[in-house]
């Protein structure tokens, strides 16, 4: 386990939800995809000198600062490392699946990963030289970090898991630096891009930008849609009744799949949802960004778009806990570009590298197994007027179990928003939804569970230029 990294996942999650408001200029009422937009060529990232040097010194620090807090400060057990345990741990054959808690491995080891890759990305290195950083300090981490044995789970929750959370950091905190703003705005602004990218503000202190507007070529014209999400939900198990409770959530998209699209994470789509609930504050990450994307057609009135991407999905509420982390090939389009009336669809499939399910049972000192398998998604969703809107989710997963007591899972979760705007930027929304759970255990027993639930909220939408 990181010991110390649970407070500042919160503290970086929490962060991240409110850093993206404060370049805000204007407001209007978001579609999900940028409707005044055309399909325009790729573009390129404006080179940067590539700091070897530096990039090596963080990434070190990054290895070695939490190691010294738990070794020193905190005195946890599995940080006093010997060299007979590197010597073991360095054998592929004493890898194990651990058994530390949900939160531990599919959150903040993630978060730490993204630490890594941003040592080397924020110092002029691109998104698929970042890459490496990653898995280094990932395995590092798990062959000289603890003196438990090499965890696999881990490896690759801190890898993949960190490259999609560092690139969308990197991405958004570049967001908020690269833009005109000037006194009070700027200092706060350049303050949350540090912590929420400690090696880009490292960087920018020791250049002395810090406080500085950029030079035009270097400001991020890309558009933010964001909706801010309040009121209230409740969740079932097996259609038990549930009290409701308050709740928050954000869903940020940066870009748009029809721009950029040869750039990976031109486009990135972030949902946070946190509220008051028995199990802890964060109940739901779910994060996707673009690779590549290739046009598939297009004429006055619609256009369309295949694009690979990589996911992290990340829920823990009272009633259901998933995590998954994944590829999918994705095909997105827009019906009635130019009219009021207007319908977004979006379908993908691809491979579920590895996913945390819960399970009726312990097993290994869990109550998760771990899996892998095929997960399929279908969206749609129509534009009446810019008043009305309505829209359907449909999720599905197949998984074998690589480690725990089942055999087979699978999951399924069907969910539907309706949404009247009231104001200009204002709207009254529901959302009735259920998770489906089919657990197909190695002695042939089979449970299903339903996790029903209800939204009822309000919802603010603005742009960010």
């Amino acid at each position: 386990m990181i010991g110390n990294l649970h407070f500042k996942t919160i503290l970086f999650l929490l962060l991240l939800f409110i850093s993206t408001p404060i370049c805000a200029q204007i407001s209007f009422y978001n579609q999900h995809y940028h409707r005044d937009s055309l399909v325009r060529g790729p573009i390129t990232e404006n080179p940067v000198e590539k700091r070897f040097g530096r990039g090596a010194f963080l990434f070190s620090l990054t290895e070695l600062l939490p190691w010294t807090y738990d070794r020193f400060v905190v005195n946890a057990d599995f940080a006093k490392i010997t060299f007979k345990g590197i010597g073991q741990n360095l054998k592929l054959s004493s890898w194990a699946w651990d058994n530390d808690g949900f939160t531990t491995n599919q959150l903040s080891h993630p978060a730490h990963g993204s630490i890594f890759f941003n040592t080397f990305r924020s110092n002029g290195y691109n998104f698929w030289q970042s890459i490496p950083a990653a898995v280094a300090g990932s395995y590092i981490w798990e062959v000289a970090g603890e003196n438990q044995a090499s965890s696999k789970n881990d490896f690759l929750n801190t890898s993949f898991g960190g490259v999609i959370i560092g690139e969308m950091v990197h991405r958004l905190a570049g967001k908020l630096i690269n833009n005109r703003s000037r006194g009070i705005r700027r200092q706060i602004n350049e303050s949350v891009a540090l912590l929420i990218n400690p090696a880009n503000g490292f960087n920018r202190l020791i250049d002395g930008k810090w406080g500085k507007v950029p030079n035009p070529m270097d400001i991020d014209s890309s558009k933010i849609d964001l909706e801010i999400d309040a009121g209230l939900r409740n969740f079932n198990v097996n259609e038990r009744n549930a009290r409701f409770r308050g709740y928050g959530r954000i869903k940020l998209l940066y870009g748009s799949p029809f721009e950029n699209y040869k750039i990976p994470f031109s486009t990135i789509t972030v949902n946070a949802e946190v509220g008051k609930d028995d199990s802890t504050f964060v109940n739901a990450i779910n994060l996707f960004g673009s690779i590549k994307g290739w046009p598939v057609g297009r004429s006055d009135y619609s256009r369309h778009i295949a694009v690979l991407t990589a996911n992290y999905d990340y829920i823990l509420n009272q009633a259901f806990s998933y995590s998954g982390q994944s590829l999918k090939a994705n095909l997105f389009s827009e019906f009635g570009v130019k009219r009021k009336n207007r319908m977004n669809t979006s379908i993908g499939a691809g491979p579920i590298l590895l996913a945390a399910i819960p399970e009726k049972y312990i097993g290994n000192g869990r109550n998760y197994d771990y899996c892998s398998g095929f997960g399929f998604n279908a969206n749609a969703e129509i534009n009446i007027n810019n008043i009305f809107f309505y829209g359907m989710t449909y999720n599905n997963g197949f998984f074998f179990t690589w480690n725990g007591n089942t055999s087979s899972f699978f999951l399924q979760s069907l969910s539907a928003e309706l949404r009247y705007r009231f104001l200009h930027n204002l709207s009254f929304c529901t959302e009735p939804g259920y998770f489906v759970l089919r657990e197909n255990y190695k002695s042939n027993e089979e449970v299903t569970r339903t996790y029903p639930y209800l939204k009822i909220a309000v919802k603010y939408n603005i742009r960010i230029q």
